[in-house]
């Protein structure tokens, strides 16, 4: 043990601010998890309704050409084609039913999860868009799975169109209230950062 070199003190710097910024990426990650905010009755009928809906997953668009595109850009995040073109068109067609843009969604999902379909925060939220599992309680369907890409959308995109309906249109807010930290602006900045950088059609 006498013989060991001491460690330089820049070597411990280095580490530490490697750590703390690994924990940091860690929090951020975790604190982008969907609201834990209860639902009222309006937005519970909302979604039993959404849920229990006959409409089928599939896409029922005219979108060859955004399937494309937005497949090459999920490409490195989703490397299953099939699950990657899953995704997509369970986003295109469930943004449009909820009046949202599928764009929106696909950014929103990567700050969630990185699209990490089996993500669970250490709150417990799970999921493509980071559903809190009581929601699936509140609506009386407690046997449902997160997991399920079109379930986890297809809830995801209902919330965040009511909440957009309940702050009157303002989608800052609204992307607040669907992350739980209304009043703050880090959450909204971060979805409309990677709509911008890697979402919006070119």
């Amino acid at each position: 043990m006498d013989n060991m070199a001491p460690i330089p003190p820049f070597s411990i710097g280095i580490v530490l601010s490697a750590w703390l910024g690994i924990l940091s990426f860690a929090s951020a990650f975790d604190a982008a998890a969907a609201t834990r905010e209860r639902p009222d009755d309006t937005l519970r009928q909302i979604l039993v309704e959404a849920i229990e809906s006959s409409d089928s997953f599939s896409d029922r668009f005219d979108a060859e050409v955004w399937l494309t595109d937005m497949s090459s850009r999920l490409q490195k995040r989703v490397e299953d084609p099939e699950e990657r073109l899953k995704i997509l068109k369970t986003v295109h067609y469930e943004a449009r039913r909820a009046g949202l843009e599928p764009e929106l969604v696909l950014a929103l999902i990567e700050v969630e999860s990185n699209y990490d379909r089996f993500a669970i925060s250490t709150a417990g939220a799970q999921g493509l868009m980071q559903i809190m599992p009581f929601w699936l309680d509140e609506i009386g369907h407690p046997e449902d799975n997160l997991f399920h890409i079109g379930t986890n959308i297809r809830l995801g995109c209902t919330i965040l169109s009511y909440y957009r309906k309940r702050e009157k249109g303002n989608l800052f807010r609204a992307l607040a209230r669907y992350n739980g930290s209304v009043g703050k602006s880090w959450y909204p900045n971060r979805v409309y950062r990677a709509l911008t950088s890697r979402w919006y059609k070119q």
